[in-house]
């Protein structure tokens, strides 16, 4: 469980510090920065799995991503982001590279230039520090609790997560790593007709949807088999009355059904809503056979009819039985409907003068 995150300098956010619950609910108009702690979370996240460079591309670049207001001239130009555990206390420091002595087309890539990692409890001292890296350098602590030089060519632009040859060297650092790519993030479902959703996919044993939603039909099966079904079975018939959804097989082939009452055949998933794929996408996700400690969504509202919140709230109260849950949302309906069943953190947000702050 995440206890707190501490974000500096990221987008539309300066100085932001929050402390999370089991459920936890952000509100705001649009442009309020809603979306840029999701995707600060998600950028943790990226780093531990050795992909922070590619993350922050796809934003945009660094020159984007990077806070554009104003900074104290005794300030860093860092993005901060920090997350606190039972476990651990982790953050990271990003900026632009130093001044290089040649010639480079690559002045504005991202690079680390700290990172630390603190066992929880200690109030961030010196004896509690198990990883501390400056620029290239790091020092972590093995599996012996000596201070190790790590002595690997480190990649400027990447976590040192990404760059552990032998992590049994280092067990606290990779049980770190492991708790952070364990994350799990849904905001983009392809819904459009040509959406692989919409087409059958060789099938596999799938625990985990994967985060564009596209062993959709195999990870629906798994949870048929060896998951919830049940409960499967009563959000979906909470969700759309008078239907029946399964998973067909043809050589390996696998395909979602709808069978709704009146009609003489079943429905493909080429002729199905943005609303019904979006909401078989939510539940499969949530109703994971093995459930993520953290898991993210972000305005999963949207496609939905009103009358099928009540179903997708049953389906986030479901799922926080197991995991943290991050919700951004529109919906005070929404909120509504979880508040009913369980408590909940609520953050309001508003934008002042471009800087994301707590209403």
């Amino acid at each position: 469980m995440i206890n707190r995150i501490s974000i500096r300098n990221y987008r539309s956010i300066r100085d932001l510090t929050l402390e999370l619950d089991e459920i936890n609910l952000v509100f705001g108009p649009n442009g309020c920065g809603k979306s840029n702690i999701y995707k600060a979370l998600h950028l943790l996240s990226a780093s531990a799995m050795g992909q922070a460079a590619a993350a922050i591309s796809d934003e945009g670049g660094l020159e984007n991503v990077m806070w554009s207001g104003t900074l104290s001239s005794r300030t860093p130009h860092r993005i901060t982001i920090a997350c606190d555990t039972p476990e651990f206390e982790y953050e990271m420091q990003l900026g632009f590279p130093d001044r290089l002595p040649y010639p480079t087309q690559f002045q504005l890539d991202s690079v680390f230039k700290e990172e630390n990692i603190w066992l929880s409890g200690f109030s961030r001292r010196n004896s509690a520090r198990i990883l501390q890296r400056k620029n290239q350098a790091a020092f972590l602590l093995d599996v012996n609790g000596e201070k190790q030089t790590f002595t690997d060519a480190i990649y400027e632009n990447e976590s040192i997560f990404g760059q552990l040859a032998e992590p049994h060297r280092y067990p606290e650092v990779s049980q770190v790593r492991e708790r952070m790519r364990s994350w799990r993030f849904y905001h983009d479902f392809d819904l459009s007709r040509t959406s692989v959703l919409r087409r059958p996919a060789i099938g596999y044993r799938s625990p985990v949807l994967a985060g564009d939603g596209r062993n959709l039909a195999a990870a629906f099966q798994t949870i048929v088999e060896i998951g919830a079904g049940e409960v499967l079975t009563a959000i979906l018939a909470e969700a759309f009355p008078d239907c029946r959804f399964w998973c067909e097989n043809q050589q390996s082939h696998f395909a979602l059904r709808m069978q709704r009452a009146g009609l003489k055949r079943a429905l493909h998933a080429s002729e199905m809503s943005e609303g019904t794929l979006r909401f078989l996408c939510l539940t499969v996700a949530l109703l994971s056979p093995r459930p993520p400690r953290f898991i993210a969504l972000n305005e999963p509202e949207n496609s939905l009819h009103p009358e099928m919140l009540p179903a997708l709230a049953s389906l986030i109260v479901e799922a926080a039985r197991y995991s943290q849950i991050w919700l951004t949302s529109h919906s005070p309906r929404l909120a509504e409907l979880i508040g009913s069943a369980r408590p909940f953190r609520l953050y309001q947000l508003q934008n002042q003068q471009g800087e994301t702050v707590l209403a």
